[in-house]
């Protein structure tokens, strides 16, 4: 049949992008962890194979829905696609952002006070790999872990402000350093989001049932 075969294409193409974004989110998160300038502006000038990834990917649903008129399920499969798509592509913009910041970072040298983001960067790493995870296997309860997942990062981004604030109390330089320290820990927190947000799309795929906002 024409449509499920359009409809498999497409599932391959978002996992595509899903690799590509992972393997984004892994050289960012190294090039934080390292200092790394390289990695950092690797990541940054890659954000427009992304950009027109997700383009290509949104064109080819929207053709499907239009020649195709899907119903029930092949819909409710594309408009989740859509959305899909449109988070990963927000994930690279945000893995570009914390390389600009890891650039800046890099810039101020070797301060003294350095928050740990090795937790919060497996732990988001880890939720996107279930997320697509839970893509291909159509698989609710694991959609349903990762919207707990992201309590836990969402805690680790609050202690990252607390330790922010305290270290800022007593600085008397590197004042911009601590910023930009608190943005990253925002912008790792955002991927989680994101990620959660397809986590969502997924159940609503399978289910037909709206969860964001706890609905």
């Amino acid at each position: 049949m024409r449509l499920q075969k359009e409809i498999d294409n497409i599932k391959k193409e978002i996992l595509t992008l899903g690799a590509m974004v992972e393997k984004r989110v892994d050289k960012v998160t190294s090039a934080l962890f390292e200092r790394n300038e390289e990695t950092a502006k690797e990541v940054i000038a890659s954000d427009n194979e992304i950009d027109m990834k997700e383009v290509e990917i949104e064109e080819d649903c929207l053709k499907v829905i239009a020649l195709h008129q899907p119903v029930a399920a092949d819909l409710r499969f594309l408009v989740s696609c859509i959305k899909i798509n449109n988070e990963l592509e927000r994930i690279g913009d945000q893995t570009v952002n914390i390389g600009q910041r890891v650039l800046k970072l890099c810039s101020w040298g070797n301060p003294e006070h350095i928050f740990d983001y090795r937790t919060m960067g497996e732990k988001t790493k880890e939720m996107l790999k279930l997320s697509l995870d839970s893509f291909v296997n159509l698989d609710v309860e694991l959609a349903a872990r990762i919207r707990t997942m992201d309590d836990e990062v969402d805690q680790i981004k609050f202690e990252a402000y607390d330790y922010v604030k305290d270290v800022l109390r007593t600085a008397d330089s590197h004042i911009g350093y601590f910023i930009n320290m608190f943005l990253i820990s925002r912008h790792i927190e955002r991927i989680a989001d994101h990620t959660t947000n397809i986590a969502e799309e997924v159940i609503y795929m399978i289910k037909g049932e709206i969860v964001r906002h706890n609905l």
